[in-house]
């Protein structure tokens, strides 16, 4: 039995990245011989096991053929007999094809490490075309790694292409994508994840409502991250928050999602309208915290860019939105809004603190004071809206 460190542990070590997770292949063994030293098995599709005290993984090596549509359609053959190479050989890119033993020896029969040095992201075998799902991860790994300046190999975004006009990035479960261009959307420069997948003919199946105004989305989704990295440096410069990561300079809405990626995924669609982004969010299943917003803002935008609005307007709005009882929500949806109206050239600041002093003065308003005066049945309703609406005017005086 040989026990090799493989994939993004090596790769990212090379790069001098931090080593978040590490994941082990095993040569020469047997899911019984993992079990009897204390290994627990989790893997179903393919022996995978837990290591008894780090509870890092460990897989058996591996080959693959495949035999049916998709990503999930393969054969495995992990028997003791597989070798490190024939393992290594279906993996995605040369740079996730590394190997290192025990001694810290690479083990690199792909050229994977020259590939790292030349900034290259290029597959392994022509294998690569039989998984619909490495358009949409070597499209994440440009992403991450785009401020290092990889680029990918043209052969390699030509066996993308042909992969995207086969219709099998069709076959692909939406929680995959979705979990890719989340991950994407959290890195360094998120808008390269939709610039790679445009030129892989790769937008159609999954996010075709981009395709007729890309470069607005991307124009969008880069002012997010440029509005981000300005209140770090703010925060950086008053002394609060330094080197701390991203995640925690944005506060956490909930375990759902992060402020960072509904203010990133509401940049890129706020310039759809709101059917178009309940249809992309519903093929995605993207979850409800988030498509709320970015479908909210698809369809308010109108009003939220206007800075002329009537107090019947702002009322619309705020009923629209549910403003009284979810507030929390109507308060990250302005957030998330603001790459949109800084792109369209609006003081943003400006009018979220009206929207904001308007809503707060129709709060104010109690509509047991307005029962108090003896109005009842459906003139209550009438009355607590004609004094939202007063309240409203009233901050403008």
């Amino acid at each position: 039995m040989q026990v090799y460190l493989v994939g993004g542990a090596v790769r990212d070590a090379l790069l001098n990245r931090k080593v978040i997770e590490r994941d082990y292949v095993v040569v020469g063994a047997t899911p019984q011989e993992m079990l009897s030293q204390g290994f627990t098995q989790v893997g179903k599709d393919f022996p995978v096991f837990l290591h008894p005290k780090t509870q890092e993984e460990y897989a058996l090596a591996r080959t693959e053929r495949k035999s049916g549509k998709g990503y999930t359609g393969f054969v495995c053959d992990a028997s003791s007999s597989v070798t490190l190479e024939e393992d290594l050989l279906r993996r995605d890119l040369t740079v996730n094809a590394i190997a290192q033993d025990n001694l810290g020896n690479l083990i690199d029969p792909y050229g994977g490490k020259k590939d790292l040095e030349n900034h290259l992201l290029r597959h392994v075998s022509e294998a690569f075309s039989e998984d619909p799902l490495r358009v949409f991860r070597v499209a994440r790994f440009a992403t991450r790694y785009a401020y290092l300046g990889f680029t990918i190999a043209n052969e390699t975004m030509a066996l993308m292409q042909s992969m995207a006009e086969s219709g099998e990035l069709s076959t692909l479960s939406a929680e995959r994508v979705w979990q890719e261009t989340k991950r994407s959307l959290l890195e360094k420069t998120p808008h390269v994840f939709f610039t790679v997948l445009n030129q892989a003919h790769g937008l159609n199946d999954w996010f075709a409502e981009l395709e007729s105004n890309l470069d607005a989305a991307i124009a969008t989704l880069k002012t997010a991250v440029a509005l981000e990295n300005a209140a770090k440096e703010n925060f950086d410069k008053s002394g609060q928050l330094e080197n701390k990561p991203l995640e925690t300079k944005i506060p956490e809405s909930s375990s759902s999602g992060t402020t960072t990626l509904i203010i990133r995924f509401t940049a890129l669609l706020a310039h759809l309208n709101e059917e178009e982004a309940k249809r992309l969010c519903n093929r995605l299943k993207v979850q409800n915290q988030l498509s709320e917003i970015v479908i909210l803002a698809c369809k308010f935008k109108d009003f939220l860019l206007n800075t002329q609005n009537s107090p019947a307007d702002l009322l619309a709005l705020f009923n629209g939105c549910d403003a009284w009882r979810r507030s929390e929500r109507f308060t990250l949806l302005l957030k998330a809004f603001a790459p949109y109206a800084h792109y369209k050239d609006l003081d943003w600041q400006r009018q979220q603190e009206h929207i904001e002093n308007a809503l707060s003065a129709a709060n104010q308003v109690n509509v047991q004071d307005i029962i108090a005066t003896g109005v009842k049945g459906p003139a209550i309703k009438e009355a607590l809206n004609q004094a939202k609406l007063d309240a409203i005017a009233s901050i403008g005086e």
